[in-house]
């Protein structure tokens, strides 16, 4: 019995000793395993946005040269038609009373031979309505639709197109202010291209009393601008412009109209649109001047809201993506896919340079700097050659926009973050959005005049 029982220790003894073994080579695999993996992920947030900007850069700069340098056009001597189809002028207004009298004034100005205007007023609690009715009476190329409750975007959109007899639709805001041959520079595009089923204009902003309004000027250049023209030679763009944009009926029809439960009408009828194999084009010379946010809370909520609806987007139709026919698609698709998983490893090493901050983190964890020096260099250098190639390029639109080259240094430690939060949350908040729920607006922060 004795021999028995020192048998079984022996064993057990054994048998510790090759779990104990085996525990740590797990461990030490898992140890190494974090330490790659955090290799991977530091690589990846680093050469992301640098691999990024330059493919913009390449993709705006092949635009520009194709189409913008040697132009005779510019945006105040637009090129003849070969027709001038009627047009009709879409403005959705909810609380516009301040600058819907102003927005109109502008579009009556529109130099093109045949328009109306469709002025939706969406469950205003100001005067917006008083102020349509008072402008319908003196002008009879403006017609009023008026909608008693908040009905949001998408619904007075729909409703103006369905009041519209004409084919081509022209939507903008209802406190943007349309440049006057904007409809004409639109309208090339259709006659032109019979797939053209969407173009979007050139916006460009107003409010720049605050450091954010001016960085906002920039980012329209640099950023939005730069990107569009890029999509449009790579093949396929992933939104409309929401405060300008013209569309082509028919189109619209075949998808269904702007969807009510969208919290972003411009990208999902951006995605239905190209879905169905139909081409959207960018046109720069189509000016459009907007207000934007000059706080922080109201910079928040615009681009939360952006970020939720591009979440919305991705969701309702990734199914439809796998497909090969909708292969054209596929790049657009998987930018945006890898930009939001990019925002959630921001995140986690943002989380982790703090912690290491107040704890002793493990060495494989530990992030002792959020950019290498040498890095650092290197993506601020692009950022800004990247300000500057934007810049010149949109110096043919306004003259005195490379004064706001000075104020985009600050652009990264602003908006990279609040673009990286609110990526992060507005994914959150799409997965868990109540389904079928009319989306309904309120009144955004218009800056500071």
């Amino acid at each position: 019995m004795p021999e028995f029982t020192q048998q079984l220790m022996d064993e057990l003894t054994r048998v510790l000793a090759l779990t104990n073994h085996a525990a740590t080579i797990a461990w030490h695999a898992t140890v190494d395993f974090a330490r790659e993996w955090m290799s991977v992920l530091l690589e990846f947030a680093f050469y992301y946005p640098l691999f990024m900007a330059y493919l913009w850069m390449i993709g705006a700069c092949i635009y520009y040269f194709h189409w913008e340098r040697n132009s005779r056009f510019d945006p105040e001597n637009p090129p003849e038609l070969s027709s001038y189809p009627p047009v009709s002028i879409l403005v959705p207004c909810h609380n516009e009373g301040r600058d819907v009298e102003e927005t109109m004034e502008y579009l009556l100005q529109q130099q093109y031979p045949d328009f109306e205007i469709i002025a939706i007023n969406d469950g205003s609690q100001d005067d917006t309505r008083e102020i349509l009715l008072a402008l319908a009476q003196k002008h009879p190329q403006l017609r009023v639709i008026n909608l008693e409750q908040n009905q949001g975007k998408a619904v007075a959109l729909n409703t103006g197109a369905l009041f519209s007899a004409n084919e081509y639709l022209i939507c903008i805001d209802g406190d943007a202010l349309l440049a006057a041959n904007a409809t004409t520079w639109i309208m090339q595009h259709f006659l032109s291209g019979p797939r053209v089923a969407a173009v979007t204009g050139n916006p460009r902003i107003r409010t720049r009393s605050t450091l954010l309004g001016k960085i906002q000027v920039g980012e329209f250049s640099a950023i939005i601008g730069l990107i569009k023209r890029a999509q449009r030679v790579y093949g396929r763009v992933f939104t409309v412009s929401g405060v300008v944009a013209g569309f082509r009926k028919s189109a619209l029809q075949r998808v269904g109209y702007w969807s009510n439960d969208m919290v972003t009408d411009d990208i999902d009828i951006s995605w239905k649109l190209q879905l169905d194999h139909w081409d959207i084009r960018f046109e720069p010379n189509a000016l459009c001047w907007i207000l934007m946010p000059e706080t922080l809370r109201g910079l928040w909520r615009q681009r939360l809201r952006w970020a939720q609806g591009g979440a919305e987007v991705l969701l309702r139709y990734s199914k439809r993506l796998g497909l090969w026919r909708s292969r054209r698609m596929w790049g657009i698709y998987i930018e945006y896919l890898t930009s939001v998983f990019w925002s959630y490893t921001m995140i986690m090493i943002l989380l982790l340079w703090t912690l290491g901050w107040f704890f002793d983190l493990p060495k494989e964890l530990n992030i002792p700097t959020l950019i290498p020096s040498w890095g650092g260099v290197l993506l601020g250098a692009t950022c800004l050659l990247q300000f500057a190639v934007s810049l010149v390029i949109d110096s043919r639109y306004e003259k005195d926009i490379t004064k706001t080259y000075y104020w985009m240094i600050w652009y990264p430690l602003i908006y990279w973050l609040i673009n990286v939060l609110t990526t992060a949350a507005g994914l959150i908040k799409a997965i868990f959005k109540e389904r079928n729920t009319r989306a309904i607006w309120t009144s955004p922060d218009r800056g500071i005049r």
